[in-house]
């Protein structure tokens, strides 16, 4: 099979691809689907974080005098460009990430789509504002050098979503990927390039977790904007506790609900919820994990489930038909195993069983969707019931009412995504009102968002400042401008102030 290799193109700094030499290491980059296929290497070099923020530095006042108009034509340019290679693109994310090509596809399209919304309905958030029956103004001004530290499960679409809204600000950016899938990264960079973005306005590193590290603290930096586990963003804000000048944004993780009422579609619900569990093999951070059901629509949902996800082909990304692809690692794989056996231990009752499988022809990390029948005294399973699995599983609860399941949902330390399944509006927005989350869905999928609205959560799974439309806020600050009222008339005095 011919491998969209990217062979050493190095880190991306000052306006052209820099190789490491000396380098302190390589990525090696095999597919999760076939750990025989080389995707891509990567080397690094922990030198090269001061080189791309000191370039940045020096790109940010030449390119935040820029026009908006001028900022824009280059991202116009730079959306042609991700349309042009949008084959290429997704090839490389399929292979890296393991997910379904048809899926790597939608992904480059939530890019190219995102240059659109940056520049209409999302540039709105951040425009001038005149104040009525005073003669002041709210403008917004760019923060400077940005850090956008990205996630392996999207990595063209979650960083992108970061970088075209900063760009467009004013600011200058400096992109680490994910060590896992780096090559999504060298794409964003060489369509900048070909798009003629000036030199030093957006760099790229590659390396471990070090690298993302001494960038997300590095005193060259004035915003850090990472999507990832809530670990890693805990560390992020430790690290930068005696710089509160510096702007955090963090996307974490989830732990998402599905309330289903008795008088829900069946059939809707059930495909919405297996698509939210099992889409990306589960490695969504708006991945359902958690079914909360009333008492006469339980059953009847878990039979439905369990036909789905025995039905659900699993496989080779580039294989026709496929679904979901393996998990991102063996490692991933391992963790999401031995979660799994804590709630077998604990007596969750096992309806459709997961574990590994294998896949004819393929060595990759491949796993069962899997789907669980609990009690509501069995849902505190340290390890199982009260973290991210990042994986295709999924249990239900029986509950006898509304109430009981919002609270159940809320009994958790994430609180990303919900969804609500029911005929009745007023049980929707109840729910909505009462659900400690920043997204929530109305008979549809958790895992589904819309670019034209915020996306971020509450408790761990973020720290309240949303991206999607509302992206730009989080890379700009508001400016308060109150203008001269005119010459005219009596000068201003004071007491104590002699004219």
């Amino acid at each position: 099979m011919q491998l969209p290799l990217f062979d050493r193109p190095g880190d991306f700094i000052e306006g052209r691809f820099v190789d490491p030499g000396r380098a302190d290491g390589e990525l090696v980059i095999a597919s999760p689907a076939h750990v025989h296929d080389r995707v891509s290497i990567h080397g690094h070099r922990l030198a090269h974080v001061d080189r791309a923020v000191e370039a940045a530095r020096r790109a940010f006042a030449g390119w935040r005098r820029l026009t908006d108009e001028r900022r824009a034509q280059v991202l116009r340019g730079y959306q042609t460009r991700l349309r042009a290679h949008r084959e290429a693109i997704a090839l490389a994310i399929a292979l890296e990430v393991g997910k379904a090509l048809w899926e790597a596809r939608t992904e480059v399209d939530s890019m190219i789509a995102k240059v659109d919304l940056a520049l209409g309905e999302g540039a709105r958030f951040t425009a001038t504002q005149s104040i009525d029956a005073l003669p002041g103004e709210i403008r917004y001004r760019p923060l400077g050098v940005v850090a956008v530290i990205g996630p392996f499960n999207f990595p063209g679409h979650l960083p992108n979503g970061q970088i075209v809204p900063a760009l467009l600000l004013g600011n200058c950016v400096v992109h680490k990927p994910s060590e896992r899938t780096p090559s999504a990264g060298t794409w964003i960079a060489r369509c900048l390039e070909e798009a003629g973005l000036p030199a030093g306005v957006f760099n790229l590193i590659q390396g471990p977790a070090a690298s993302g590290r001494a960038l997300g603290m590095h005193p060259g930096v004035d915003g850090v904007l990472f999507t990832g586990s809530a670990a890693v963003g805990q560390h992020i804000v430790r690290d930068n506790a005696a710089h509160p000048e510096r702007l955090i944004a963090l996307e974490l993780g989830g732990k998402n609900a599905a309330i289903a009422l008795d008088d829900c579609d069946l059939e809707r619900t059930a495909r919405a919820i297996a698509f939210a569990a099992f889409a990306t093999s589960g490695q969504r951070c708006t991945s359902t994990s958690r079914v909360i059901a009333t008492t006469a629509i339980a059953e009847p949902l878990i039979d439905r489930l369990a036909q789905i996800a025995r039905a659900i082909r699993v496989g080779h990304p580039l294989d026709p038909d496929v679904f979901m692809g393996p998990l991102i690692s063996a490692e991933s794989r391992a963790r999401l195993l031995a979660a799994q056996a804590l709630a077998e231990g604990a007596g969750i009752d096992t309806v459709v069983p997961g574990g590994a499988i294998e896949v004819p022809g393929r060595e990759g990390f491949y796993v069962r969707p899997a789907l669980r029948r609990a009690q509501a005294t069995a849902l505190d399973v340290a390890g199982y019931s009260d973290e991210e699995l990042f994986g295709p599983d999924l249990y239900v609860v029986a509950v006898p009412d509304l109430e009981t399941a919002i609270g159940i949902a809320n009994r958790s330390r994430f609180g990303l995504a919900a969804s609500v399944f029911s005929r009745s509006r007023a049980a929707f927005d109840h729910a909505a009102a009462e659900l400690e989350v920043g997204v929530v869905h109305w008979n549809r999928s958790s895992a589904g968002a819309s670019g034209r609205l915020p996306f971020g959560g509450a408790k761990l799974s973020g720290n309240h400042r949303a991206a999607g439309i509302l992206a730009g806020m989080t890379c700009a600050y508001p400016q308060a401008v109150l203008l001269e009222a005119g010459a005219e008339g009596a000068l201003p005095s004071w007491p104590g102030i002699p004219l």
